[in-house]
């Protein structure tokens, strides 16, 4: 067996075209754009290329986009202040603060004091309480991705088992309330599994892994999970991205496992590019609320 390959940048560039087109419909009504600031502490090469590549996919989609660069010395205080400068800032609709931040900055207080309107990484106890409840305001961008991939992949993840590998609060957590709501993103086939979650502290995580119909992994370990943890014809979406000398690669061994899966994502050209195709389609939602309800900001 030879895994399909599951093309998230096409998936991507086809859902920044529908944004594209649902931006001209916002301008036309409200005489605007929708404006994103994205706020980067420090010189991290990665983060530098991240918020980048942020800046030109909204430029292509017709989003407004600036950066706000901060010294690595900025301190939690100073970066506070200059979150509240941007709440109060009525032009802009989205702010995201990049991952990491310095070790001096508690990221917890930080993220805690965007506004939950213009939280369009979703990350704010109040936005990840909605999603939790089946209700959201936004959706967290990479989960938000992996269910926009399945879907229009025609993978239906109701009824079945899924497992996630991690539990982080960005990535490993949302998607196990995902897949556990009633309603997906894409309606009631984008959801309703049943959903184990692994994590470091999981015994016998293998034999877990080998029950899953569709196998979500984000565990930060390159090439981690292989061939003998895959149940034969399983889904498998590869949500790890890590750098192995000149080389990207995922949490999944890609040559391995895709003897195996039924389907499976390649890093790069996975998820990646839907990351930043959500968060185009959290900015333009989170303008289209604070301009069509303003008094409630």
């Amino acid at each position: 067996m030879t895994a399909r390959i599951l093309d998230g940048k096409a998936i991507a560039n086809a859902i920044r075209q529908e944004i594209s087109v649902e931006v001209s419909t916002f301008r036309e009504k409200f005489s605007t754009s929708p404006k994103l600031v994205a706020v980067l502490v420090g010189e991290d090469p990665a983060s530098q290329v991240y918020v980048r590549n942020k800046e030109i996919a909204c430029q292509k989609s017709g989003i407004e986009s600036d950066i706000r660069r901060l010294s690595a010395t900025t301190t939690t205080e100073e970066l506070l202040a200059a979150l509240d400068a941007l709440n109060a800032d009525s032009s802009v609709h989205g702010i995201l603060v990049q991952l990491p931040l310095p070790d001096i900055i508690d990221a917890r207080r930080v993220l805690d004091r965007i506004d939950p309107k213009k939280d369009v990484d979703a990350f704010s106890p109040e936005n990840v309480g909605l999603m939790f409840q089946g209700r959201p305001r936004f959706l967290p961008c990479t989960p938000h991705g992996v269910m926009q991939l399945l879907d229009r992949c025609e993978i239906a993840i109701q009824g079945k088992e899924v497992v996630v590998v991690g539990r982080s609060d960005i990535v490993g957590k949302p998607l196990v309330s995902l897949c556990l709501q009633k309603n997906g993103p894409r309606g009631p086939s984008n959801a309703n599994a049943t959903v184990t979650c692994c994590h470091s502290q999981t015994h016998e995580l293998a034999q877990i892994t080998r029950r899953a119909d569709i196998l979500l992994v984000a565990i930060g370990k390159p090439n981690w999970v292989t061939a003998s943890m895959v149940k034969p014809g399983a889904v498998v979406v590869d949500i790890g991205i890590n750098r192995l000398g000149d080389r990207l690669v995922g949490d999944v061994d890609f040559d391995s496992v895709s003897q195996v899966a039924s389907a499976i994502t390649p890093v790069p050209g996975g998820v990646g590019p839907l990351t930043i195709a959500m968060l185009l389609e959290n900015t333009l939602r989170a303008a289209e609320q604070q301009l069509s309800s303003p008094s409630k900001l």
